[in-house]
């Protein structure tokens, strides 16, 4: 089935978190890899966490022993591909190794949603509405955009 035709796919935007059939939406490896994915570029969030399911179910990452839903684990592997990204950028390497960090970047936060069964969908567009509201701050590195208490300056 294509994910066009899941019941679920048009309920992003108005904010609910189920969708109008009362369907529960995707969370889990098992709920993602039900869902065909496009092996090509489609532009689909679903086609990206179906792929992402994917790898988790294909490497057992959800099993004890491979420690890969460990979040402290997952952690610590970010912390590593956020490097690996840094100097990309900071020791001048081509746009192209940049870009593919980035990507290992992106598919390990996708995978921590499904490591945490978080409709990370959802929560986008519910931290992206708050944040659309609030003032920016320029600071002596540059512009920042996040919740001011108190007197800071």
């Amino acid at each position: 089935m294509a994910p066009d035709n899941h019941p679920w796919v048009d309920n992003y935007v108005d904010g609910s978190s189920l969708p109008a059939s009362g369907m529960t939406r995707p969370v889990s490896v098992d709920d993602w890899i039900q869902i065909e994915a496009q092996d090509n570029p489609d532009g689909s969030w679903h086609t990206m966490m179906s792929r992402v399911a994917a790898f988790h179910h294909k490497h057992a990452f959800a099993s004890e022993e491979n420690h890969g839903h460990d979040m402290g684990y997952r952690v610590a592997l970010t912390v590593e591909e956020l490097g690996e990204f840094a100097a990309a950028i900071t020791k001048g390497k081509p746009d192209e190794e940049a870009a593919e960090e980035l990507a290992d970047l992106l598919i390990l936060i996708l995978g921590h949603s499904l490591a945490m069964k978080v409709d990370l969908e959802s929560e986008f567009h519910k931290k992206m509405d708050r944040i659309m509201t609030r003032e920016a701050r320029r600071g002596r590195l540059g512009i920042r955009v996040t919740e001011y208490t108190g007197d800071e300056s």
